[in-house]
């Protein structure tokens, strides 16, 4: 939720609101204002026309009978007659008087308790006596009344509706701009069949730009796919002339005539056309791993029986080269693992012929397969050089080598193999220090009985 509220569709949906919002109180606000003035200015207007027609009355007594007689008849809440003649005597249904700071209503004829009213006065000297008249603003209280359930029943849940809707709408763009960056992540990991979902609802940019993604994602497939079947075309079609000239080499080094410099010659040569031979046929099996279909070969395997087996192939070589090989196993439960056992063993012997050869003598290396509840993890890792943390997904892409391993034997194919095997199964490979050395680890979904069940040690 609180993504959500991050958003730029839902930032853009508040900002409307409160745009509307504050448009909505300045114009509801001016219109009270301009309304409030033009009754105030009604009632000035009305006590002035009242005023005039008591001017016309000719002496103090006739104002005083008419203002008796209108007083009678008018409720003082709304409207106070008051006049004070020149001989002391009040008329009218209020007293008003004079103070220091204005008017001041001293009493009503009603007989009820004076009120909070406020109103607007006007005062004249007529006939030797003061006239005052006076009317309730009350009528300018109900109209803030009525502005403000204007406010409350109008405005209010127009806000809410505008403010709910565009938290639908904005929560309906992020979810699509969520598959959108979703198929950019993937396409950005490396699958370059990643397309973007369609988007449900009305075609707007954001359609635009998930089409745009895919067209752009198609693009760089089919070149990404071009180039890997040039690969596979060139490393097939150059494969076999090579070994043949492997062969020859061979036979040349067996020439009982050839001379001893002539000899050794031949036969580096025929080791660097071995280890070309190699390079193309670890692109050959790249390729048919990425366009076959090898996971219908796929079957239960044990890891930690494979683990074991390489262990033991591998350990004269070890010994040989004075490094440790040291293979931990879990106590108990199974480690099964779906996939093809071929390319499984080709995993443990990449990684394993890989620490052998970029570790100096007397490095240990650590072979181990973990059990989850639900996963098996397999783990080479070595106590060597390792890889800078910059370079770990560089070594992965296929023929390079770190400028440290130029020296050393390999093709810089190794660890793409292993990539290439860890995504036909599903697994997450990852590369990571061993402080000092190099982690490298695949972990699949386990399978067959136990799997799910619980933790193993």
């Amino acid at each position: 939720m609180n993504t959500l509220w991050k958003s730029t569709p839902m930032r853009m949906a508040l900002a409307l609101v409160a745009l509307f919002w504050v448009v909505s109180l300045l114009s509801l606000g001016g219109s009270y204002l301009v309304i409030r003035q033009s009754l105030e200015d009604a009632i000035s207007a009305d006590l002035e026309q009242n005023m005039a027609g008591f001017r016309a009355a000719p002496s103090a007594g006739a104002l005083a009978a008419l203002i008796s007689a209108e007083a009678a008849a008018t409720d003082p809440d709304e409207r106070i007659l008051s006049y004070l003649a020149p001989d002391g005597r009040h008329y009218g249904n209020a007293l008003i008087a004079r103070s220091n700071d204005g008017f001041r209503i001293l009493r009503k004829n009603t007989g009820r308790a004076p009120s909070d009213e406020t109103y607007l006065i006007l005062s004249a000297t007529l006939h030797g006596g003061q006239l005052s008249l006076a009317t309730s603003l009350s009528r300018i209280g109900d109209l803030r009344e009525t502005f403000v359930n204007i406010l409350l029943l109008s405005l209010l849940p127009t806000m809410v509706i505008a403010l709910g809707f565009g938290v639908l709408i904005a929560r309906r763009s992020a979810q699509r701009l969520k598959a959108v960056e979703g198929t950019l992540d993937r396409l950005t990991r490396g699958d370059l069949s990643a397309r973007t979902p369609v988007l449900s609802g009305w075609s707007d940019d954001i359609s635009t730009i998930g089409t745009s993604v895919d067209r752009m994602a198609k693009a760089q497939q089919a070149s990404v796919s071009a180039l890997k079947q040039v690969s596979a075309d060139i490393a097939h079609d150059l494969k076999t002339p090579i070994q043949r000239v492997a062969m020859l080499l061979r036979q040349l080094s067996g020439t009982p005539d050839l001379g001893p410099k002539a000899q050794v010659l031949a036969e580096k040569a025929a080791e660097e056309t071995d280890g070309i031979v190699a390079t193309f046929q670890s692109l050959l099996q790249i390729a048919q791993i990425e366009g076959g279909s090898p996971k219908a070969r796929f079957q239960p395997v044990d890891l930690a029986a494979l683990a074991q087996t390489f262990t033991e192939v591998y350990e004269p070589a070890a010994e040989d080269s004075q490094h440790q090989l040291v293979l931990e196993l879990p106590k108990s439960g199974p480690t099964i693992v779906n996939g093809d056992k071929g390319l499984l063993g080709q995993v443990f012997a990449n990684l394993i012929e890989n620490a052998l050869r970029h570790t100096p003598p007397g490095s240990r290396i650590d072979i181990t397969i973990a059990r989850t509840a639900d996963q098996v993890k397999l783990t080479v890792a070595d106590n060597g050089p390792g890889v800078p943390a910059e370079e770990r997904l560089n070594v992965l892409r296929r023929l390079y080598r770190l400028e440290q391993s130029r020296t050393t034997p390999g093709n810089g194919l190794g660890l793409s193999l292993v990539s290439v095997i860890a995504d036909l199964h599903d697994a997450k490979l990852e590369l990571a220090s061993n402080a000092p050395g190099l982690a490298v680890s695949l972990t699949f979904t386990a399978t067959g009985p136990g799997a799910g069940a619980g933790k193993a040690d």
